[in-house]
Order: structure tokens, then sequence, then C-alpha cells
């Protein structure tokens, strides 16, 4: 049971995971002031992956109390 909710949290900590990358590779200031992002893409991605895991904890969340109300009838 307590597997699905280990399945659908992994996202969020795979965002988590594109964050902490983007925080570490960094920005780079070029010496005539232009800003170059490397990996850029992880920022989008992280949110992407944010936004999945929250919507298939709601869910399986929702489909876990529906299943157990209607095993108690």
């Amino acid at each position: 049971m307590m597997k699905k909710y280990v399945i659908a949290t992994l996202p969020i900590l795979i965002g988590v995971l594109c964050l902490i990358m983007k925080g570490i590779i960094g920005d780079e200031l070029m010496p005539d002031g232009t800003l170059i992002e490397r990996n850029f893409f992880l920022i989008p991605l992280s949110y992407l992956f944010f936004f999945s895991g929250i919507i298939s904890l709601l869910f399986v969340a929702m489909f876990s109390t529906i299943k157990k109300t209607n095993l108690a009838k």
C-alpha cells in the first residue's frame, strides 16, 4: 500500500534534485557583462516534475480513500 505513495512522490523528489543540480552548476558572467545560463532547462523541468508529482499524489490519495469507503459499506 505504501509503495504507491512512494511512486507518486518520486516526481517531487526528482524536481528537487533538478533545482539542486541547477544551483550547483550555476551561471557564468562573461567579461562583457553577458550572463550565460547553463542548463536552464532544469528550471521548467523541475516545475513539471513538481506539478506532476502533486497531481499524482492527489489522485492516489483520492482513489485510496474512495476504495476504503467502498470497502466499508
